[in-house]
């Protein structure tokens, strides 16, 4: 496979993996009634100070396995216990070996609003995000058309659900900001080469508007990087590899935002 297609390759698993799930749509609406109640993410990262996205994280496919993670909830608790403001779960099976029954384990142990991380590229994984309690809910401009983009982030947000939008490049945050997104995640890591530039923060966080939650994705381990990031206009940082590795989460996390 070549590098230039690691996304796709990504997004060709997730729909293959989908078809063991599929259910009518008309079905997931009927069930929408009784969805848990939801949290409120925006109102969670809307707030002074740096805020921290904490992820329950086993594999990535740049890294290959980063931890075993056999209890998701426990270690949801120690993000929990640290202070961080919101619980990212990976619910992706094939390349970061998450699951569904992590993200539904981790939402009813732990009082945050949680984030389903996923590559959300169907209808249907809206109304499923929905029906297990996604609060925030991750679209990838790079892996979306903008219709398709357009579509997921209108229904999601009917469906009260938050939306993170990820971007990459200036590019994708003008189709970000054109949609109306509300929470925008600049990623460094490149999704179609895997390869980090963290010099992406520099140039697309400053040109976000104030109106918009900015959040900071991938590759950030120090405390510096932090305290850098926040200068550039940050409201948030998305923080999985270097929790997950460290012993002792609760101190890297008060390390990292400096408390």
């Amino acid at each position: 496979m070549s590098n230039s297609n690691v996304l796709q390759s990504i997004i060709d698993g997730v729909l293959e993996d989908l078809q063991k799930r599929l259910v009518p749509i008309s079905q997931l609406r009927e069930q929408i009634q009784s969805a848990p109640n939801l949290r409120g993410a925006y109102a969670a990262l809307n707030k002074d100070g740096m805020r921290l996205i904490a992820e329950v994280k086993r594999s990535s496919p740049s890294k290959g396995e980063l931890a075993q993670i056999p209890d998701p909830v426990a270690l949801a608790n120690a993000y929990h216990a640290a202070g961080a403001d919101l619980i990212s779960v990976l619910t992706e099976e094939r390349r970061f070996k998450g699951k569904i029954e992590d993200f539904i384990a981790v939402r009813a142990a732990v009082d945050l609003p949680i984030l389903r991380k996923d590559f959300i590229v169907t209808e249907f994984q809206v109304f499923e995000s929905r029906l297990l309690g996604a609060d925030l809910m991750l679209l990838i401009v790079a892996g979306l058309s903008k219709s398709q983009l357009t579509d997921f982030y209108q229904l999601a947000t009917e469906l009260g659900m938050d939306v993170l939008v990820e971007v990459h490049d200036l590019n994708e945050a003008e189709i970000a900001l054109d949609i109306g997104s509300k929470i925008i995640g600049v990623n460094c890591r490149n999704l179609k080469t895997l390869e980090v530039d963290d010099k992406n923060f520099g140039l697309i966080l400053p040109q976000l508007p104030d109106t918009v939650l900015k959040v900071a994705e991938s590759g950030i381990s120090t405390r510096s990087q932090v305290a850098a990031i926040e200068a550039l206009g940050a409201d948030a940082v998305l923080v999985g590899e270097t929790l997950v590795k460290a012993g002792n989460p609760i101190h890297t996390i008060n390390e990292l935002l400096n408390r």
